[in-house]
This record gives structure tokens, sequence and C-alpha cells, in this order.
């Protein structure tokens, strides 16, 4: 199939100003309409960091008029008013994040800050905000295409377990109501979308797209069951023995992704049987590779959705056009308060996407895929300069990286291998030989990038890959030497066999080893005083309590004292997410311990931070629970024996906060006793007439 590619810059429209956001910024380019506009969920942040700048940005390099209708109030349509009727189609987001996922904590609880928002202030986007915002376009628009991305879309593509409803639901563009999914990183499909429409095609034209999910009509669903899964067309002998007319023609003939498709198990026997749903999961990830997956369809009742295979990886001179765009890397002017996530990444700079981890926990695969995508250093090295001509530049550039920190231009060295390749992970349980795990373009691009005139320093924020790092010693002394800015975040994530497994994660020999490296790399450069801070997972599948004190006893015996703690959270299609629900690995059957009621993962969660004083009643129950008292007092215990002061207050300020209100009362320490003197104003012995006082 022809290959997709971006379009070079057309440069007269190209502008180092934000795209307009109001009717009077539209005004002022001389637009009277937009061609496209990009709602979505996040504040305005003109940083390649951010999608809706990206894909702005690449629409507007191909030619096209963009808006952005950024944090629209959803309770009206009117702001979908705000630019008239887009000539294209309205792009909608949910933002970088699973709208779900930015509002509720692990324990469903609302959060108390966005940091996608200016503020850093909630409520300012929907719940499922994906298919709020679908049915606000719908209503100020009949008639005008509605086209899903972003990760929320992406992920909920077909059906998928709902953890904050704990309920399976159905794919995404059958509640949104929207035209198209492109699902994925969307540059390449985006642009050709508008150009698809702009050239006077229709919705179905969009069908031939690879990275794209629809759902077809009844009829069409009625012509794709008849068809069969294997050939959804009849030979004319079938259609005599079906009693079809011979004549009749072979329904999406003209659609080659629907020739040769895979059968999903449909939602209702996804949502009645989670062997189903683990058949599902499974099928849905060894699909995933660009240049072997097939065409997944599912059926909802009578109605099909259909995924096409995910879009090619972008060439370098590809990504290097994205990020040579001009953004502003600024929030728009209209906010008044700075947005916590531009303030993290301002400095930053991407040089790749993907991972080939394969992390079962972890969105990145199912989202940029698992194959690596590089700029060239020239394109890095620009970006570096550009950043050194602000004025509001410190010289520090806070980090250099992507998804992962290690991956720089690595991939599979044989070809026709990679074209044929269905391992989820080119690095669990081993890394693959045909791996190309050359860390020297890396070394180069970051020496480089460190001498550039005007800056000071180059940081490495982003996780690095410690089963990679260690086959390359000289990456390790670079790294100590000149990219660390104190502690180096590291992802071990846990220390039990079984649950790394369930991960695909290295064991903890992998991150025992890498610190030793670490620590002497830092040594030999002067730098004594360097440390990491390892990540870990509480409540992951595979998780019980007695895994959660082999590792509280491993944080213990180290001297690691995390001050962050990370709940496992079920998102939408992960293999993780698919054990949380089946309690089974979907690859091998086989049952998976899962800690689903709040209890177990409040226990959990402590026991990670069982140095913390008012986590010892907690971490005292998870201990008796799983009969492990010796582990209470003594050198060797996790806790004191007995609750320290600051236990007993917070156990008293949870009691006050979970039963407050205008017919409680609250909890308040007792106070030293005086017996019962009623009537008395002081609490002095009063002497009896004819008795003597009472002797001290």
């Amino acid at each position: 199939m022809k290959r997709i590619s971006l379009p070079m810059a057309t440069g007269e429209r190209l502008t180092s100003q934000h795209l307009p956001m109001t009717r009077e910024e539209m005004a002022a380019r001389g637009w009277d309409e937009v061609d496209v506009v990009f709602v979505t969920g996040d504040a305005y942040v003109d940083h390649p960091s951010f999608a809706m700048a990206i894909l702005g940005r690449v629409l507007e390099a191909a030619g096209f008029r963009v808006a952005i209708l950024s944090q629209p109030d959803w309770r009206s349509c009117e702001p979908w008013r705000r630019f008239g009727r887009p000539r294209l189609f309205f792009a909608i987001s949910a933002g970088n994040m699973d709208s779900m996922i930015n509002h509720y904590t692990a324990n469903k609880k609302v959060r108390n800050d966005d940091a996608y928002s200016p503020g850093a202030r909630i409520g300012l986007r929907p719940d499922r905000a994906t298919l709020v915002y679908c049915q606000r376009s719908r209503e100020a628009f009949h008639g005008v295409p509605i086209i899903a991305g972003g990760v929320e879309a992406s992920l909920r593509r077909l059906a998928h377990y709902d953890y904050w409803s704990d309920t399976v639901r159905r794919a995404i563009m059958l509640d949104a109501k929207c035209d198209l999914v492109a699902y994925g990183m969307g540059e390449k499909v985006i642009v050709e979308i508008a150009r698809i429409l702009a050239r006077g095609g229709t919705v179905k034209d969009l069908r031939r797209l690879r990275g794209v999910a629809y759902a077809l009509g009844a009829k069409e669903s009625e012509a794709l069951a008849i068809g069969g899964h294997e050939s959804p067309g009849f030979t004319s002998e079938e259609r005599k023995l079906s009693g079809l007319p011979i004549e009749q023609p072979q329904p999406f003939a003209d659609n080659i992704f629907l020739q040769d498709y895979v059968l999903l198990p449909s939602y209702e026997e996804v949502k009645a049987d989670k062997y189903a749903f683990a058949k599902a999961t499974r099928l849905i990830h060894v699909n995933t590779n660009p240049y072997n997956a097939k065409t997944l369809v599912q059926f909802h009742d009578r109605q099909a959705v259909v995924v096409n295979p995910p879009a090619f990886p972008l060439s370098q001179e590809e990504m290097d056009r994205i990020y040579d765009l001009p953004y502003t890397r600024r929030p728009h002017p209209s906010y008044t308060e700075p947005i916590p996530a531009h303030e993290m990444i301002k400095d930053s700079v991407t040089i790749m996407r993907g991972c080939f981890g394969g992390c079962t926990f972890c969105s990145i695969t199912a989202h940029q895929g698992r194959i690596i995508q590089s700029r060239s250093q020239e394109s890095v090295l620009r970006e570096i300069q550009r950043l050194t001509e602000d004025p509001e530049f410190k010289g520090v550039v806070s980090d250099i990286g992507g998804p992962t920190a290690n991956m720089y231009q690595m991939r599979c060295t044989r070809p026709e291998v990679e074209a044929k390749c269905k391992r989820l992970s080119c690095v669990h349980p081993t890394i693959c030989k045909f791996l190309g795990t050359d860390h020297g373009p890396l070394i180069e691009l970051m020496r480089k990038a460190r001498q550039t005139p005007g800056i000071r320093k180059v940081l490495v924020a982003s996780g690095i890959r410690m089963d990679l790092a260690q086959l390359s010693p000289e990456y390790l002394r670079e790294l100590a030497a000149h990219h660390v800015g104190g502690h180096l975040k590291v992802a071990p994530e846990h220390t039990d066999p079984g649950v790394l497994e369930r991960m695909k994660k290295p064991p903890t020999d992998n991150f025992q080893t890498f610190a030793q490296a670490f620590r002497k790399a830092s040594d030999k450069a002067g730098k004594p005083k360097q440390y990491l801070v390892p990540y870990f997972i509480a409540s992951h599948p595979g998780s019980d309590l007695k895994a959660m004190i082999d590792l509280a006893l491993f944080l213990k015996r180290n001297g690691y004292r995390p001050d962050q703690v990370q709940d496992f959270i079920p998102a939408p299609l992960d293999i993780a997410t698919c054990m949380y629900y089946t309690g089974m690995d979907p690859f091998t059957k086989e049952p998976v311990y899962v800690a689903r009621d709040l209890k177990n993962r409040r226990m959990q969660r402590a026991l990670m931070q069982f140095f913390k004083p008012e986590n010892w009643f907690e971490v005292r129950k998870a201990l008796l629970e799983a009969g492990r008292a010796d582990l209470i007092g003594g050198c060797d215990g996790l806790i004191p024996a007995h609750p320290p002061r600051e236990a007993i207050e917070a156990r008293r300020r949870r009691a006050n906060d979970q039963f407050s209100g205008e017919y409680t009362h609250a909890v308040v320490p007792p106070q030293p006793s005086r017996g019962y003197r009623p009537g008395r104003k002081t609490a002095r012995r009063q002497v009896k007439p004819g008795r003597a006082p009472k002797q001290a």
C-alpha cells in the first residue's frame, strides 16, 4: 500500500505566533472561516510536548487553517460555534491524558489538581471528555465530520474494561457518535484526512487510511457478517450455494483492509465471558506491528467496529519536519496563571518516540508503538540552539529524551525480521539478538548538546532503561558525569519475581547491578552524593501482601524511602488491565492474584512507605493479616511495637475527615481528668464544714 508522507512546510502561512483561540485572533489573520477546529481538554500550550500544538502546526504546514478550542464550557454548544462552521472537520481530543485518569486517583477519589489546566484548577473538562466534546460538536453544526483522537480515544477504540464504572464499555466511537477515531500518533493521518475532505471526499473515503477506527452502518455490518471473517466476499459458487444472486458484487471490494481481517470476540461475548475478554486482548496486542498487523473487527450487537492496521512509523526526515516547526514553546497569552505541565517540560527536548519495552501496565506501546522513531542530531541541536535565544531560558535543558531516555536510534537490525515479528517486547524475557543497542549515537548527541554555546547543563529526566544502559559502560560514565542533576529516576517497579514477570520487567538483580555501576560511575566523576530515585508500583496484578512485604524489606535493607508511591490504575486496553479484570494472564491463561478491594490496596500502598509514622496502623494490619507479626518491633521489624504519637494523630484526623458535618462531633484528644464536680467553678477540692482539709 502507498505510504503517506508528511508535507513540507508551505512557508507563507507559518508564523511564530499561537494558532487562534478567539474569533478576534482569527479575524486578525484575515480568515473568514477555518478548516479545522481542534477541541482539546488541555490548556493550549504551543509546545511540541502537547498534542494540539503538534497536530495544529502540522496541519498549518500543510496549508490548512486551524483554530484551537481549549477547555470549552461543555454545558452548552455555544463555544463550539465560536469560529463558525469549520470547512472540513472537528478534531476532538480529551487531552494528553485519559480524562478519567486525569480526574481520579487509583482509589477513585477526585484529584486535587490538574497539571494541564491553568493554575492547576480542576473541573475545566468533563468526565469522559471525548464523548461530551463529540456530542457538542454535533449539536453545534450538523453534518460536519467529527474525528476523535488522542490517548483517550486510542485506548478505547474497541470494547474495553473501564475501571471507574467497573464495567466493560463499548468501543468509544459508538458512544461518542463520532465519524472516525484516529488512533496513535496522528500527524500523518490527520493531514491525509484534511486532504481527502478538502478534495471533496466523504467520511467513507477516510476508511482506507491506516491508523483509523470506525463503525459500519447496519447494512454494511450485515454484509460483513454474511461474508465471514476469512473472506468478506463470496465466490460465485458460494453465492449459488447460499441462494444469493451471482451478480451481486463482493462487499468492500474497494477496501483493501477488509479483504483480510481478524474477527475479535464480540462486545457481548467479552462482557459476559472473561476468557473471551482475554482472547480479545491477546489478539489486539499481537496486531500492533504496522508491518504485519491485520485489520481487527469486533461486532457490537449487529454493528461492526473496524480498526485498520496502525500507521507506519515516521521516518527521521518526517520527525525533523514536525519538530522544526515554529513553536512558540509557551502557553497562549490569554492565560494569567501558570500551567504546571508546561512549567515541567518547557525546557525539555524530545529526541525520539515509541518504546519496545512492552511493559504490561504501560500505554505507550498501544499509543506510540514499539518501533523507535528518532530525530536527527542536527534537528535536536537546532532546537537546543533556539532555546538559548530565548531571554527567559536559564541555560539548563531539563530533559533530553522521550518515553525512555536511552532508546535513541535503536531499531531492529534485520528489517525482514522486524516485518514479521510479533514479540510484544524486544527486551523481555531477554534482549533480542537482532535489536540494535548501540548507545554511540546517543552519547554523541549528549556531548554535542552540552557543548552548545549558551548551555550550562543538559539533564536526563526521562526514565532510564537499566538493562540497556548496562550494555554501555561509556554511556553510564557520560550520564553520571554530566547529565544527572543530583538524582536519577529509574523504574524497577517491584522486587517479586512473579510480579516482575507479569509486568515484563527485568529481575531485581538488574536494578541492583545498575545501582552499583551508577554509584561507581558517580564516585569516579567526583559526584558521590548523586543517588537513584526508584519508582515502585503497589497493587499491580500478581502483587499480594507477601510480595509487598518483601518489597518493603528490600527498601529497608537498601535505605530507600520513596516519597511518591504509584498505585496501579487499570488503564483501558493495557495487558495488565486485562489481568486485573479477568484474573488471568491473557497469553498463558494462568490465574493471577488481583488486589481489588480498597482495603487491600491501602495496605499495599502503606507497606511501601512503612517508615512514615502515619502509616503505622495500616502496616500493622497488613503484617498481621499476612502472618508476619515478627516484623512488628525489634531491630529487624518494619514498624515499632507501639504506635508513635504521629500515627494516633493521623488516625484521629482521618476519623474527623470521614465523619464531619452538622450533626457529628469531632474526635478530640483526651483531656486530663479532674473528677466529677457539678456546679463548681474550679477544680480545687472544697472543704466541708467540720472536716479537716486533706493533707497533700
